[in-house]
């Protein structure tokens, strides 16, 4: 029999201190979750830094907002204090009522506001966002698909392309984790789809299918005569005023930054798995870091430079 009174095995997580730089994240020892009847116990093996993750560290918001993020997150550091949305990873126990996951299932998910995914293992509710992961790829592609497959998703679908026919959409911001899987979202719906990037992104929105191409650094894309369907913002560094001339009539704008919020579902996570086995989603993954460095990671991810995503590797067997 087990001893009820001995201590919970450890595990690494990474610790947010406090808001600030990278340098307020501290790697961890700290008693690895336990399983109630109704939780999986994953072993999470990638997670990905996010510019979400980068927001909710630096609490970056200005104006009213930042008291209602500090209200919602905590008033002097995160009140979830193990940072990170998004996982892929092993079924490694169940609970008694658990009747859809066993041991040894590849699974990949998010946790939203929730967090936690920076660290080696994570309990959550069996109804979670948690989805079998798509066959064929890697923990580390896997983890790479969700954030900015499920932000795409969502606010595509707010802007109803799927039922529209052949709709017109420019997308900025091609080359992040959102963008890059916006272009590969929007032409599953049928989209004609320009994308808006710099000269140095180029070469991957071109491999990912995408020629309709507008060089920020060497053109203004607000001064093109062409109208679209729908105009979207997937880093959040336009406006609505800026790019209202931009829609046909009926057209839709839409940005990540602003209170509209992406939320997560188990089709979305359904959704990107048809897509990826069948050739028609590419994981785009700049660098991958191991846990160790994942100052080093936030750094990065803050400098704005990254191209598509950028995953932390947490368990390597």
């Amino acid at each position: 029999m087990s001893n009820p009174s001995a201590p919970s095995p450890e595990m690494k997580a990474v610790i947010c201190t406090r808001y600030g730089p990278p340098e307020v994240l501290h790697i961890r020892d700290i008693p690895r979750p336990k399983v109630q009847s109704d939780e999986v116990l994953i072993k999470i093996m990638a997670t990905a830094v996010n510019s979400g993750d980068v927001r909710v560290r630096t609490l970056a918001v200005e104006g009213p907002m930042k008291l209602v993020m500090r209200l919602a997150l905590g008033l002097t550091k995160p009140r979830k204090s193990i940072l990170g949305t998004v996982f892929a990873g092993r079924i490694e126990a169940v609970g008694s009522k658990v009747t859809t996951m066993t041991p040894g299932d590849r699974v990949y998910g998010m946790t939203g506001f929730k967090f936690g995914t920076y660290a080696e293992y994570i309990a959550l509710k069996e109804k979670s966002t948690i989805a079998p992961m798509p066959e064929g790829a890697t923990f580390e592609e896997a983890a790479s698909l969700i954030f900015g497959g499920q932000t795409a998703i969502y606010f595509l679908e707010k802007a109803k392309l799927p039922k529209k026919e052949s709709p017109e959409v420019l997308i900025y911001g091609a080359t992040g984790s959102v963008g890059t899987a916006a272009l590969q979202i929007a032409r599953h719906y049928g989209a004609k789809v320009t994308a808006v990037c710099s000269s140095q992104g180029e070469s991957l929105v071109r491999g990912l299918g995408i020629g309709d191409i507008i060089l920020y650094d060497k053109e203004d894309f607000t001064k093109t005569t062409r109208r679209f369907d729908c105009v979207f913002d997937a880093v959040g560094k336009t406006s609505k005023k800026q790019c209202a001339h931009l829609l046909k009539a009926g057209g839709v704008y839409k940005s990540v930054d602003g209170m509209e919020i992406a939320t997560e579902t188990r089709g979305q996570l359904q959704l990107l798995k048809e897509l990826w086995e069948c050739d028609k989603l590419q994981a785009v993954i700049d660098r991958s870091y191991p846990l160790e460095q994942i100052v080093e990671a936030h750094r990065y991810v803050e400098a704005g430079r990254k191209k598509g995503n950028v995953i932390l590797r947490l368990n390597e067997k």
